[in-house]
């Protein structure tokens, strides 16, 4: 012990159990395979060895062949501040990421990234799109928690803000292998995003709610609002999901862009809204 539980589907990011004790195990086991907390996600289990570090993540363009990597980024998966309660698809994401060096950023490119695309070639199924390599990093070391072949989210949040490229050349290149010819521009100020979410999430919560503010956040300099489960009702924006807005500030430094993002959240209410109060604050830990 510690042991992580995993239920073996898709579980939209909720599937992992972090158990510190052997009844905790049990009863994550309970949960997963006879209470079918995660429905046929949870017809097996997967026992793993338990991490320790820091996650970051570690997205890349390919088209096969080339990978071309994005900025690094990190991700906060609990549901409350301090990295605590239950894991949710991401309550928050900041970039660059502090944690992954330019040292760091050689292994993960050497060790991971390149062995995973010409692993998949050699098999005879070539890969395009975008590689997402979760990480866990201590001592400078990363290990691979998780591949997804998609955008994070809600890493793709401030990774596009700080795009100062235009994506579609790049996807065009991805789809006609031509993506060595292809160099990214980042901006180099960070940005934060704020995942602001429904009551009761990751577990049960209502649907329905109306939200006010939506104008006053995009209003504010350096803010981009993104929605990701609302609804139009009646000409009313309502919640329509679990995680439903993401709020994402740039500034010229990580304090400003955490400080503009939150300005943005603070515009913006539903009844029984929740979100994190400390989303970048590891990186601010890390240069300071």
């Amino acid at each position: 012990m510690p042991i992580v539980v995993k239920a073996d589907g898709l579980a939209a990011g909720k599937g992992v159990m972090v158990c510190s004790t052997l009844d905790e195990a049990h009863d994550a086991v309970t949960r997963i395979m006879e209470e079918r907390v995660f429905g046929e996600a949870g017809a097996r289990v997967v026992i793993e060895e338990c991490l320790t570090g820091e996650e970051a993540s570690f997205l890349a363009f390919t088209d096969g062949k080339t990978v071309l990597p994005m900025a690094s980024s990190q991700d906060h998966k609990p549901i409350f501040d301090n990295d605590q309660g239950p894991n949710t698809g991401g309550m928050g994401a900041y970039s660059p990421a502090p944690v992954v060096t330019e040292a760091v950023h050689r292994k993960i490119m050497e060790r991971i990234m390149f062995p995973a695309v010409r692993g998949m070639a050699a098999e005879g199924r070539p890969y395009k799109g975008v590689l997402y390599a979760g990480l866990m990093i201590k001592d400078g070391e990363p290990k691979v928690l998780e591949f997804n072949a998609r955008f994070g989210d809600p890493e793709a949040q401030p990774l596009v803000v700080r795009m100062a490229s235009d994506l579609i050349p790049i996807l065009e290149a991805v789809i006609a292998e031509r993506l060595h010819q292809i160099d990214i521009q980042w901006r180099p100020e960070p940005a934060v995003c704020v995942v602001m979410a429904s009551g009761g999430y990751p577990g049960p919560y209502e649907k329905g709610k109306l939200i006010s503010g939506l104008d006053e956040a995009a209003n504010v300099p350096g803010v981009v609002v993104f929605h990701a489960a609302t609804a139009l009702k009646n000409g009313k924006v309502v919640t329509d999901g679990g995680r439903v807005i993401n709020v994402t500030g740039i500034g010229k430094d990580v304090r400003e862009a955490i400080a503009v993002a939150y300005q943005g959240v603070k515009k913006i209410y539903w009844e029984g809204v929740h979100y994190r109060t400390d989303i970048g604050k590891k990186a601010l830990d890390r240069l300071s």
